[in-house]
């Protein structure tokens, strides 16, 4: 799950005894594969084409299949062309809904797993105080695009206590829908605790030491394993989503066959999907044959991949970040856009044919929690415009920056007004050594665009610079009628 929101605000005390002081935490039986498989393993994907797909509101695609595609069990399915559709909504988030809460605690969990879980049980006897709960996995990324005036719908679980009702009323006030996964043919008492909403403790001693409890990390298997196939609302959904997003602590959640299921269905509707692997995609990788599948699927069949410099090595095995893009779009199917977030340093977009990267913006940081989720979420607002790709880079470094100037993730990630403020002062972060490096290598490719504080626009042989002047008179146009659009509806 999205283990996230160390706020710097000062945590309720929640006294609990223990008898250990330091920070030793047992494994999680699902994240301790030591086998390691081939990270694009054959896999078995439905043939297919879509033809008229974009990501226009009033757009009608069609996705057409192979009449004669067999699946892996020998069966054979007659594909006939779907009629996708109006998408109204811009962005779906699957799943990875949860509850982050912070508590200053005398001492952090002991490591006997036993002793851990019993330690989590006392935490969660009773709700602390309702101002340290906050949301928290994907409400990050949804309540970012939100800000932007992007349409968004959460996809995912929430139990029937006083957690859920807080998420709902979170995203409600956001101006989020809300989509629950399980029906009414589901086999799981609502009363029981596989059903309750998914909480994180984040517990933070006296040394400022932290330590992350969840049920997640006591169960071989995802904390909503009795889901088992998608409701025709979730499909309604995705169908008339422009995107789905999805990132690896869903696995935490949801089973590898349904994430793998609503993957499939976004492809046959013609939905973008952008897919975030995270910490998890390193583990998933080596995980079970299950995830391992379900993670190749989302790799090569996501339009829109995004991923850390580190993240994107372990993937590949390739330390450049450009090159390890380039090779997970070698091995893609649908992949337009390989994205890496380079930290304090910016961000970099890879396609087939071109690079664009764009140094960071500078900030006094307070707290890097949500700024991934965040940039995501400028990202989804870039590719539905339509902006030009160095445009999209600035506005989403923008964001995750305008991000960490505050304290923590849910309702904390930046707003609007903050993100028009730092876009005007106009102070980007410029290496030019470390991005000459990286360009360096034989990249193979015919355009290499760069966003540079110089106000002359053009280019040097492979190179051309974008002033960040150019590009912030042709954002905030956008971004006011954005404010103005979000003012009118609340």
């Amino acid at each position: 799950m999205h283990h996230c929101t160390v706020t710097l605000k000062p945590p309720i005390p929640h006294h609990v005894s223990s008898s250990h002081s330091h920070l030793i935490f047992p494994p999680s039986p699902r994240l301790t594969k030591s086998q390691s498989y081939p990270i694009f393993a054959p896999i078995y994907i439905r043939a297919h084409s879509v033809s008229n797909r974009t990501t226009r509101g009033l757009d009608v695609s069609v996705s057409k299949h192979s009449p004669n595609s067999s699946t892996p069990n020998g069966s054979v399915h007659d594909w006939k062309p779907k009629s996708v559709g109006v998408k109204d909504v811009d962005v779906a988030t699957l799943g990875n809904l949860c509850v982050d809460i912070v508590l200053n605690v005398p001492k952090l969990p002991p490591p006997d797993v036993h002793d851990r879980k019993s330690y989590m049980d006392r935490l969660s006897a009773s709700p602390p105080d309702k101002q340290y709960w906050e949301a928290g996995g994907n409400c990050n990324m949804a309540i970012a695009a939100a800000r932007l005036g992007l349409k968004c719908i959460a996809i995912g679980h929430l139990g029937n206590e006083v957690y859920g009702q807080f998420l709902l009323d979170v995203l409600q006030d956001e101006g989020i829908s809300m989509v629950g996964m399980s029906d009414n043919n589901t086999n799981v008492d609502s009363s029981s605790a596989s059903y309750e909403t998914l909480l994180c403790w984040v517990l933070v001693d006296p040394l400022q030491r932290h330590g992350f409890c969840s049920r997640a990390d006591f169960s071989k298997e995802p904390a909503f394993s009795w889901m088992s196939k998608l409701s025709g609302q979730v499909k309604t959904a995705i169908k008339q989503s422009k995107i789905l997003f999805c990132n690896g602590y869903g696995f935490d959640e949801l089973s590898p066959g349904v994430i793998a299921a609503a993957v499939e269905y976004a492809v046959d509707v013609g939905t973008a999907i952008f897919f975030d692997p995270g910490p998890r995609g390193k583990s998933l990788s080596a995980g079970t044959t299950e995830e391992r599948e379900a993670l190749n699927l989302l790799l090569r069949m996501s339009d829109v991949l995004l991923l850390t410099s580190d993240e994107a090595e372990s993937l590949t095995s390739i330390k450049n970040p450009i090159l390890a893009g380039q090779e997970l779009l070698k091995q893609g199917v649908h992949t337009k856009w390989v994205i890496v977030k380079m930290g304090p340093r910016g961000s970099i977009l890879i396609t087939r044919s071109s690079i664009s990267f764009a140094p960071a913006f500078e900030v006094n940081v307070v707290d890097t929690v949500g700024c991934g989720d965040s940039f995501v979420a400028a990202i989804a607002y870039g590719f539905i415009h339509n902006m030009p790709m160095v445009n999209t880079l600035a506005i989403a470094n923008a964001v995750g920056a305008a991000t960490a100037t505050g304290c923590g993730a849910g309702r904390n990630v930046a707003t609007l007004e903050k993100v028009i403020e730092l876009i005007r002062a106009s102070n980007l972060k410029e290496d030019d050594k470390f991005w000459n490096e990286l360009i360096d290598e034989n990249l193979g490719v015919e355009e290499i665009t760069s966003l540079s504080n110089l106000v002359i626009n053009g280019s040097d042989n492979r190179l051309n610079c974008v002033s960040l002047q150019k590009v912030v008179s042709e954002l905030l146009p956008k971004l006011k009628s954005a404010q103005l659009e979000r003012k009118v509806s609340f």
